[in-house]
């Protein structure tokens, strides 16, 4: 399989249609929320986005691209920005994490689960495009909060963030409905972890 890349402009013709690449993604979306990976086509993508093939082909060479680009826009386009408050960036980032899923669903996880070795380059572009900007995004909330003096220089960053984000796998595998009140608890729980002063 080839590597996974970002789409590049090819050649010098006409620019490419930003609201084509818009419905390209939107559909991708919508089909991983409803049949998953597996059964997701680039045909049936192109279908439901107005598009010729040729124009989704031109953007994305394989599905695996297409569902990167699709993860990545809805991971890290849509985050919501720093507030430079470490428990209200928390929160916010919990409940970021809790949207992505519900909008592209769980499949992709699984298929990280039990395809990396004969979908490497997918793991890999989704791990760098998707996974770890979203764990960057607490990790420079947690930075921000040492370098006010909340947190002590010895916080444990990186397992506070396997923490918090771990909690969300936990509790979908489990089957536990996400209350409203889930992400403030988890963000507790995570400052708690990392030596936070309580409130």
């Amino acid at each position: 399989m080839t590597a996974v890349q970002r789409p590049a402009n090819r050649g010098r013709g006409r620019p490419r249609s930003t609201e084509h690449d818009d419905a390209i993604l939107d559909a991708a979306v919508s089909l991983m929320r409803e049949v998953g990976y597996a059964r997701m086509s680039m045909e049936a993508v192109a279908a439901a986005a107005g598009v010729s093939k040729p124009t989704l082909y031109l953007r994305y060479a394989g599905k695996a691209e297409l569902v990167v680009a699709a993860h990545e826009r809805v991971r890290v386009g849509d985050a919501p920005a720093p507030t430079g408050d470490l428990r209200a960036d928390l929160v916010a980032q919990l409940r970021h994490l809790h949207d992505v899923f519900a909008r592209l669903g769980m499949s992709v996880i699984g298929v990280c689960l039990t395809e990396e070795e004969s979908l490497p380059d997918l793991i890999a572009a989704l791990r760098a495009r998707s996974l770890e900007p979203g764990r960057q995004m607490m990790r420079d909330a947690i930075a921000r909060a040492v370098h006010q003096g909340a947190l002590s220089d010895g916080a444990d960053a990186e397992t506070a963030i396997e923490m918090a984000i771990g909690a969300y796998y936990a509790r979908y595998l489990a089957g536990r409905p996400f209350d409203q009140g889930w992400p403030e608890r988890v963000a507790d729980a995570t400052l708690r972890a990392l030596g936070a002063p309580p409130a």
